[in-house]
């Protein structure tokens, strides 16, 4: 198969990706994933064997464990349970809007950060329209502290478990590392939103205190977060982080009380299948040396220094999305001479560029899609004014702290 062929499915296919589909035609980035390796291996850019070892086992079986914990704490309640107990007891506008940025930051850290915004969005809006403050400010710290929040840990998001995986970096030192990029970040982006929204962050006289929080299944929350804490326990003490995921899922799905269907439907089946696609579509470029041959021709912009990774993945990550740019680059890092520090670049500016733009991750357009059901629009200066400034401010900290 040549190259020009090999190219073409790469391109399609990362456009697709990109883009989240092609107008005229229902196909979203997970079937163009599945038709983009289908073509590499039908067409001889790989053989099925090749493609089959091309899969990253290790990042889905993290991915799959983490998604079934998350199910698990999910049906409990336990999200919208902090939720509501943090926003409920918060009276003041201004120190209501940290206490979202900090708690969903912190939550983003443990879990992913997806997750934290599809829950949280529905309830910050119900809590500001009835105390009549206007829900942007915290729709907003809501995207942008899950985004810097999940950058502590190799469990944050989807990019940092890929990560993980291929670096072989522990959760510890990981943490270690980039913890403090996400503390700062988190402190800063409080900061840029209160000087940005602080016409709006008044309170408005006797501030109703809302609804109370469901009521939690007690039983399954005891489990969940019982789960929940030895799967950390097993990551600082070293073990195989997809292993003890994958532990944890086992434990879960061993009960009485809830049927495991419930757990399946709430696992992120199109995101492993994404992942699937793109391995066997990156593994083909790889096969023909399109990527040794990008990254020759950017090698003299200093890519290999901090500085240049972080502006180069920051870039990717915006144009491609930061999973498809995180996996262009699994193949060169481990050849560069300080590949660790590279790794923790690529992690900590993969996720910071995700605040750049609306559409720059996918929790920004989880909060957008839900905002947007409850009849309030998030335009792109809206989201940009605050973003710019908080993707600037965190990626100059995090260069300068891994530099």
């Amino acid at each position: 198969m040549g190259e020009w062929a090999v190219g073409g499915i790469f391109a399609a296919t990362y456009l697709v990706v990109a883009l989240g589909g092609v107008p005229g035609i229902r196909i979203d980035r997970t079937g163009a994933a599945i038709v983009g390796a289908v073509l590499m291996v039908v067409a001889g850019g790989l053989t099925l064997d090749q493609a089959w070892t091309a899969i990253d086992h290790r990042t889905l079986l993290l991915l799959f464990g983490m998604m079934v914990l998350i199910a698990s704490l999910r049906l409990a309640r336990f999200f919208r349970t902090v939720a509501r107990l943090v926003v409920t007891h918060v009276r003041h506008p201004a120190a209501m809007l940290v206490a979202v940025v900090f708690t969903s930051g912190l939550m983003s850290a443990l879990f992913v950060n997806d997750t934290i915004c599809l829950v949280f969005t529905p309830i910050l809006i119900e809590i500001a329209q009835l105390r009549r403050h206007r829900p942007l400010p915290y729709l907003l710290a809501l995207a942008t502290a899950s985004n810097i929040g999940s950058v502590a840990t190799i469990t944050g998001n989807p990019q940092n478990m890929l990560i993980g995986s291929l670096s072989g970096i522990s959760y510890t030192e990981f943490s270690a590392r980039l913890a403090p990029v996400a503390i700062v970040g988190l402190t800063l982006n409080a900061a840029i939103l209160y000087v940005v929204f602080r016409k709006d962050l008044v309170p408005h006289g006797l501030e109703p205190m809302g609804r109370g929080p469901k009521p939690m299944h007690q039983a399954m929350m005891t489990k969940s977060l019982l789960v929940a804490a030895g799967v950390l326990v097993g990551f600082f003490l070293g073990y195989d982080p997809s292993l003890v995921a994958l532990a944890a899922a086992a434990v879960l799905l061993v009960t009485r009380r809830v049927n495991p269907e419930k757990l399946y439907g709430k696992v992120d089946w199109d995101l492993l299948v994404l992942f699937i696609g793109l391995f066997v579509v990156i593994a083909g470029v790889e096969q023909v040396g399109l990527v040794d041959r990008l990254f020759a021709w950017i090698q003299p912009w200093g890519i290999e220094s901090t500085v240049g990774l972080a502006l180069a993945a920051t870039g990717l990550s915006n144009l491609i999305s930061n999973v498809p740019a995180v996996m262009l680059f699994k193949s060169v890092i481990p050849t560069w001479a300080d590949p660790h520090n590279a790794w923790l670049t690529l992690a900590m500016a993969s996720t910071l560029a995700g605040n750049l733009t609306l559409v720059g991750s996918i929790a920004n357009l989880i909060v957008l899609q839900g905002a947007r059901r409850h009849g309030i629009t998030i335009t792109f200066w809206d989201y940009t004014r605050i973003g710019l400034p908080v993707t600037l401010a965190t990626l100059a900290f995090g260069i300068l702290w891994l530099g």
